[in-house]
C-alpha cells in the first residue's frame, strides 16, 4: 500500500475556455494557474491517485477530470499523512494573496469547504505554500515538488 495523504497539483490553462464540469455544469475558465487539492487515503495511495489522474482518454469520475482534459499539470506538490489534510491545504492556498475561488463546490462536494479548486493569475509559490501550511501547526513532511509533467493527450 502505498503512502497517503493530500496533493494539490499545480495546473496551467494555457487559454481562455468554457468547460462543462459534470453535475456542476458549465463554467467560464481564465487563462491562469488553477491548483486543485485532493487527498489520497486509500489503497495505492499517493502514487495511484496521481497515476490516475494524469492517465490520458479516461472517462470522467471526478471534477478535475474535465479540467485536465484541456489543461497540463506543471508541477504536483505531495503531503504525505496518515490525516485527512486537503481542506487544510485548500484554506491555506486561498490565503495566499492573489488567490481566489473560481467555483463553489468544485471538489469539495464531500466536505464544507468552498472549493477544492483555487485560481492564480501567476505561478503559485510553493515555498509561501510550505510556510503558511506549516504555521498551521501540523506535523507532517511536505514533499518537494515534482518536475513539471506532459500535458494529458
Amino acid at each position: 500500500m502505498g503512502q497517503s495523504g493530500a496533493y494539490i497539483m499545480v495546473i496551467r490553462l494555457s487559454r481562455e475556455t468554457h468547460i462543462a464540469v459534470g453535475q456542476l455544469g458549465e463554467y467560464h475558465f481564465a487563462e491562469a494557474f488553477y491548483c486543485y487539492i485532493g487527498s489520497a487515503m486509500g489503497p495505492g495511495g499517493l502514487t495511484a491517485r496521481l497515476a490516475r489522474h494524469l492517465r490520458p482518454h479516461q472517462k470522467p469520475h471526478w471534477h478535475i477530470d474535465y479540467l485536465l482534459r484541456q489543461a497540463a499539470v506543471v508541477q504536483i506538490w505531495e503531503v504525505p499523512s496518515s490525516e485527512r489534510l486537503e481542506c487544510d491545504c485548500a484554506q491555506t492556498l486561498l490565503s495566499v494573496d492573489g488567490a481566489q475561488a473560481p467555483i463553489q463546490g468544485f471538489g469539495s462536494s464531500d466536505c464544507n469547504c468552498e472549493t477544492h479548486l483555487v485560481y492564480f493569475s501567476s505561478p503559485p509559490s510553493y515555498d509561501m505554500f510550505c510556510e503558511r501550511l506549516c504555521a498551521r501547526g501540523h506535523r507532517f513532511s511536505i514533499t518537494k515538488p515534482r518536475s513539471p509533467v506532459s500535458p494529458r493527450t
